[in-house]
Formats: C-alpha cells, sequence, structure tokens
C-alpha cells in the first residue's frame, strides 16, 4: 500500500491571537511542507485545531470577566482566520470542544484505565485559602526548581524548556489572587509512564531523521527516570472524567489535547462522507504521522503521545517530530501571555501575508533559536521585490512591449538557455531533498539562489539589444525566461502562494507539479495576464517611524484599533505615563520623520525622545507643550540619536497629534 502523509501542527491554545513565534514554529514549516507534498502527488492531509480546555483558557477568562465558552468562541474564529489569511491550508481545522472530541478522549481515557495504564492515587496540590479551591498547574507561579527563573508555572518553565509539578516550585502565590497556597491532599488519576520505559529506550533511538534537539530532550527525560503523572485536574471547564466518583474533575488538558488529531482527523472524514476513513490513516503501517512543533512541546509529542498510542495499540505512531526553536523579537522571547509580541493579526493589517513567509522561513529557528527585527524583515522584503520580483516584472515588460502580450515562438535552446534548464533542474531535485527532510531555510535560500540565476540569464542575453539586432534572439530570450517564471512559480509555491498565483495569473496557468520543473510547458502564441507587482520595496528606516510596535507606513482605522488584543489590567499597570514639557525641538539629520525632543519629565535632568512627528508639527511649534511620556521603556537607538521614552500620540485618518493633559500639569506627574 503507498505511503499516506499525516501532518498535524502543535494545537493553539484559544486563549489569545497568535504571534509570529507560533507561525514560525509549528505552521509555516508544517504549510510549506504539505503544500510540496501535494505537488508531488503525494496523499497528504493536514489537521490541526484549537485547544480549548484547561488553564489557560479558564485563566483567560477569569481575567476578562467572561466564560471560558465566550473566550474560546472568540479566539478560534480569529486563529482560524488569521491562519487563512497567511495561508496556512489546513484540511481541517477542529476545536477541542466539540463533542466528537469529548467522546473520543474519555473512550480513551477508559481504555486505558482499564489496561491499569491509569490509576488512581490520592496526591498533595496546593490549594488556595484566599480563593477556596485547589490550584492546577497554571494557577501557581513561582521559582523554578530546575534552573531557578521566577515566573515559572506549576506545569512549565518557559526559560529552560522543563515539564514541572506545581508542588516544586520555590515561593509559589495563586496566579488569581497572590496568596500563599498551602498543599492538601485530593484524588487524581495517574498515566504510568513509567510502565513505558523500557519500550522508549528501544523505540527512540531507532527514529531516522529526527532532529537532535528533540532525541537529546527526550534523552534527558529518559536519563531521570519516567514516573507517574497525574491527567485530571480540579476545574469545571474540559472533558469529565468519565467516572461517578470523579464529579468535578476533567481530563488534563496535555492527555486530551494530543487527542485532537485524531477528533480533528475524525471529524474531517465525517465532512467528507466517509466517517470509518479515519482509521486507514491512523491504524495503518503505512501512514507517516509528522509532528510540527515548537521545542516547548517535544516532551508531549515525543513521549506522552508514544505511549498513549502504544497503550491503546494498533495506532500509527510518530514519524518524525520536526521541532523548532524559538524565534525571539529582538533578542525577547515572544509570549500570549505576557503580551510581548508580533501579532500576526497585526501584521496582517499592514503588510500582504508572502513577504513574513519568507522572512520566517529564510530564518527559520531550525536548529537554534532566531530573532525577528524589523529591519531584518525590511531586508528579505526587498530580497524578493529585487530578485523574484525584478525578473518577473521585466520578463512581462518585454513580453508585452515586443511580443504583444503572448508566448514568443522560438528556435531550439542555445547554451545559455540549456544551462538554465539544467540549473532549474538541479534546483529542483536539491529543494526537494531538503524539503523532504525537513530544513526549510536551506529549501528556501536555494529557490532564492535559482532566481538570481534567472537574472543572470537576463541580463547576459541582452534582450533589449537583440530586440533590435535580432528578433529571434530576443525571442528566444523572452519565451525561455517566461518558461523560467513558471519554474520558479512551482520552485517557489510551498514558500510564496499567493505571489506564485499571481505568476500562474500572469503565465495564463494553474496548479502543476513538482516535476514539472525544467520542463517546457508554455503554448506559443497563447495570451499572457496582464503583468502584476509581486512585491512593494520598503524605505530604509521605515521601521523607525516613531511607533512602538513595528512599522506602520499609514495610520490603522478606528476598527484596527477596536479589534487590538485584550491585555491584562496588571499589564497596564506596568507603563509608568508622566506628565513631560517639551523644552527643545530639532529635526533628526536624514530622517524625514523624525525629531529629537528635549523633555523635562520631573527628573533632575531633561529626556532625549525621538518621535515620528516631522511631518505633522515644526520644530518651533514644539517648545512649552505638555504631552505625556512613557517613562519606563527601555531606550533605543534611532538613527543615532538614543531615545529614552515615547511621546504619546493620536493617530487617525486626520493626521497624528500629540495628547496633551490638562495645562494645569506639572511635569513628573503621574498619568493613571
Amino acid at each position: 500500500m503507498a505511503v499516506r502523509y499525516l501532518v498535524t501542527s502543535a494545537l493553539p491554545y484559544a486563549n489569545g491571537p497568535l504571534h509570529l513565534g507560533h507561525l514560525a514554529g509549528a505552521y509555516l514549516p508544517a504549510d510549506t511542507y504539505v503544500r510540496f507534498l501535494r505537488m508531488r502527488g503525494e496523499d497528504v492531509i493536514y489537521v490541526c485545531g484549537t485547544d480549548e480546555h484547561g488553564v489557560p483558557i479558564t485563566i483567560t477568562a477569569e481575567k476578562q470577566g467572561r466564560t471560558p465558552r465566550e473566550v474560546v468562541d472568540e479566539y478560534h474564529e480569529t486563529i482560524h482566520r488569521e491562519f487563512e489569511a497567511f495561508g496556512i491550508s489546513f484540511d481541517n481545522f477542529s476545536r477541542t470542544s466539540l463533542p466528537t472530541h469529548h467522546e473520543f478522549a474519555q473512550k480513551v481515557f477508559l481504555d486505558l484505565l482499564g489496561k491499569d495504564l491509569i490509576v488512581e492515587r490520592t496526591m498533595s496540590q496546593l490549594f488556595c485559602p484566599r480563593c477556596s479551591r485547589f490550584l492546577p498547574d497554571r494557577y501557581v507561579n513561582g521559582t523554578c526548581p530546575k534552573c531557578g527563573a521566577p515566573g515559572a508555572r506549576g506545569d512549565l518553565c518557559e526559560s529552560c524548556g522543563s515539564w514541572l509539578e506545581a508542588l516544586e516550585l520555590a515561593e509559589p502565590t495563586c496566579s488569581i489572587c497572590g496568596e500563599t497556597p498551602s498543599p492538601r491532599d485530593t484524588t487524581h488519576w495517574f498515566l504510568r509512564l513509567d510502565a513505558f520505559s523500557d519500550w522508549l529506550r528501544e523505540w527512540l533511538p531507532a527514529r531516522e531523521g529526527w532532529r537532535d534537539n528533540v532525541l537529546n530532550y527526550c534523552r534527558g527525560w529518559l536519563d531521570e527516570g519516567l514516573q507517574e503523572r497525574a491527567i485530571t485536574r480540579d476545574i469545571d471547564w474540559g472533558v469529565p472524567v468519565p467516572l461517578p466518583e470523579a464529579a468535578g474533575k476533567v481530563l488534563y488538558v496535555w492527555f486530551e489535547a494530543l487527542l485532537g488529531y485524531v477528533s480533528s482527523t475524525r471529524e474531517l472524514f465525517e465532512k467528507r462522507g466517509n466517517p470509518d476513513e479515519w482509521l486507514n490513516w491512523w491504524k495503518s503501517p503505512d501512514t507517516r504521522l509528522i509532528h510540527f512543533i515548537g521545542k516547548d512541546n517535544i516532551v508531549f509529542h515525543a513521549i506522552i503521545e508514544p505511549a498513549i498510542l502504544r497503550g491503546l495499540g494498533g495506532f500509527a505512531l510518530p514519524w518524525n517530530i520536526p521541532a523548532n526553536e524559538f524565534l525571539n523579537i529582538s533578542g525577547q522571547k515572544q509570549s500570549t501571555s505576557r503580551g510581548t509580541a508580533v501579532w500576526m493579526g497585526e501584521y496582517l493589517k499592514r503588510f500582504p501575508p508572502d513577504p513574513m513567509r519568507y522572512t520566517l522561513s529564510i530564518n527559520a529557528p531550525e536548529g537554534r533559536d532566531s530573532d525577528f527585527t524589523w529591519a531584518e524583515f525590511r531586508v528579505r522584503n526587498n530580497e524578493l521585490a529585487d530578485v523574484l520580483g525584478n525578473f518577473v516584472n521585466r520578463t512581462m515588460s518585454f513580453a508585452f512591449r515586443e511580443f504583444g502580450g503572448t508566448v514568443p515562438e522560438s528556435g531550439a535552446p542555445g547554451e545559455r538557455e540549456t544551462a538554465l534548464t539544467e540549473a532549474a533542474l538541479a534546483a529542483g531535485r536539491s529543494i526537494g531533498d531538503l524539503l523532504g527532510s525537513f530544513r526549510f531555510k536551506a529549501a528556501c535560500a536555494e529557490a532564492m539562489a535559482l532566481a538570481r540565476e534567472g537574472n543572470r540569464y537576463f541580463d547576459s542575453s541582452e534582450p533589449w539589444r537583440t530586440a533590435r539586432t535580432s528578433r529571434d534572439d530576443c525571442a528566444r530570450t523572452i519565451r525561455f525566461s517566461l518558461e523560467f517564471i513558471g519554474w520558479l512559480r512551482l520552485v517557489f509555491s510551498p514558500f510564496l502562494p499567493f505571489s506564485c498565483e499571481k505568476m500562474g495569473r500572469m503565465l495564463g496557468v494553474s496548479g502543476g507539479s513538482w516535476d514539472g520543473i525544467g520542463k517546457v510547458s508554455l503554448v506559443t502564441g497563447s495570451r499572457l495576464g496582464a503583468p502584476e507587482i509581486l512585491f512593494e520595496k520598503l524605505p530604509e528606516g521605515f521601521e523607525e517611524d516613531g511607533h512602538a510596535n513595528g512599522p506602520v507606513e499609514s495610520a490603522p482605522a478606528a476598527s484596527e484599533i477596536l479589534a487590538a488584543a485584550r491585555i491584562p489590567f496588571d499589564d497596564f499597570k506596568r507603563l509608568d505615563l508622566r506628565v513631560g514639557r517639551i523644552l527643545s525641538a530639532e529635526p533628526v539629520p536624514k530622517a524625514d520623520k523624525l525629531l529629537a525632543m528635549s523633555v523635562d519629565v520631573g527628573e533632575p535632568s531633561p529626556r532625549t525622545i525621538v518621535a515620528g512627528l516631522r511631518q505633522w508639527y515644526k520644530p518651533e511649534e514644539m517648545a512649552g507643550r505638555l504631552v505625556v511620556v512613557v517613562t519606563n521603556l527601555e531606550p533605543a537607538r534611532i538613527r543615532g540619536v538614543e531615545s529614552d521614552g515615547m511621546v504619546l500620540a493620536s493617530d487617525g485618518e486626520s493626521g497624528v497629534f500629540v495628547i496633551g493633559p490638562d495645562p494645569s500639569a506639572r511635569p513628573g506627574d503621574k498619568v493613571r
């Protein structure tokens, strides 16, 4: 039987919008891989869905004064919509709150319970006297016992990636009220991970092609010794434990969420009218199950899920788990819970998806953490415009100007055309091998290298000269350049689906297989589509226009402001807003938008603050104005000037205007 590819991405929590770190870690590489497999004609399905249970959801709901159902309904739609806008091509995007998932998770629990792989135990658990309840993992904050980092949660330390138990934390506090909890006895059900130790020690080392970070992480867990792990929790939102004596308890989210891949597959085939077909995917030895995740999810997918599937018996086990490291932003970890991120939705309001898809692919955090900056984004966006976009534009312009917008007839290929065809064939094989082995960064780089070959061919063939001296030579150059656009369209399709769709419209073609790279396919005399600009270049310094959250070339509409992600009140309180008086202002050299201002904020010395206000205010208009200043931002160097703070301003269709307090306010007064 032919191989089948069952591809998944980690289920995102439906407790907030997603950021670029999510996209780069588990979704963009999976989508790239799946698109490549489809072009190769493989039998593949790609499933995912929102993780809608557990403590992250209930904490968000409590902080926002809403029900968990209201939270997950909102963010499921938001996440799904933004994935679609970025071109993430799921076959099914499900939800773990659906009845089909509840039923399957409960069935798995009872199956493992009947095999003595789940056991009942009495355990100590932290209890908050002020909230009058037991505290599940993420309701507890404290110091990590492994690395000593503060801010660890009761299930995970984000600093070192260790999976924790709440009782292990030093100096624990309730994340809701701040009270110090104390341990009390309660009853829970435990998964006997220790029963799978010997099998995992044999199975994991035999995995071929797995990344070192995955195997090394698992080796550390096995060396420490696997223990029984509680898989039930004392909360009222989740999959109920299907036992009469377990009233008020739910299945631990990381036990039942892993089963969401199965329930999403079941839902897919129910929608297709073949509800039993999921068995041919999950219970077939010919299925290659591939999980795309971030490194903080390795233990769940490489140890816990294989143990569960092994315990059930007959299920496909992970064939590969290409876990990525973290994508940081300017050196800081992106985090939904902390609100420190570049949000996918905010990016999409300002830019098309493909330049970011390319930036994250060429800078993928495959072997180590990578860093995202807006300066890097500008460089990569302009690289697309200068290399790929330039080749397509100049070829299409010649085809319309010299050959009436049709595919010209040409004679036999010459040396240049033969070399170009061989380069495309070689690149198709190499890029295919790289994509097949989950080396997306290298594959993307080779795709861009092939586009550069097109520009070199065009330059060396000089069609602007042969258009006057040899129409046959000019026709051959443009004909093979058009063919080359078609090959580039295929090569870049896994990375840049929207731009490649435009390229297809220009050539008058659609679809296409990976085997088409290097093969002549255009019909002589066929009409070409209208030329389209693939990529708009970004000017140098666009990211330094005075906005704190990245590049904003045009002011956001009111609807965009209202759609901004909610943040906890405690996050807002961290801002130190003060009244300031502008003492003087002067233009920043070689920066059309920037003013450097000396601002009195009630301190012994005035601060220098750079803001993108020059097109709205003359320097001499600024002196004496009262403004509101964010005083506890980290200083930033902007065009050679160190800026220590931010002046608040409104930003709308009518322009940008500084926000001023009442004239009776004095510099240094706190703004509440």
